[in-house]
């Protein structure tokens, strides 16, 4: 397995932990934000920058979810 691989796997996996534990602390939320921006550059340094859009858009959108359950608390 080549690094870029391993980073990726790396990524997608903590993306996948992180949503399945966001409902537990607003902090598996910004984990989730920051797994998304890990799987962006995976995708953009892959060659597949639709993926890496898409992530870093997800990204954004789970920032602002975790921005707005930190106001809540």
């Amino acid at each position: 397995m080549s690094p870029l691989s391993a980073f990726g796997l790396f990524a997608v996996v903590a993306m996948l932990v992180c949503y399945a534990l966001e409902h537990r602390s607003p902090w598996f939320i910004l984990a989730f934000a920051v797994a998304c921006a890990l799987g962006s550059a995976y995708g953009f340094l892959q060659g597949a920058w639709p993926f890496g859009l898409v992530e870093a858009v997800w990204s954004l959108v789970a920032a602002r979810r975790w921005h707005q359950a930190r106001r809540a608390t």
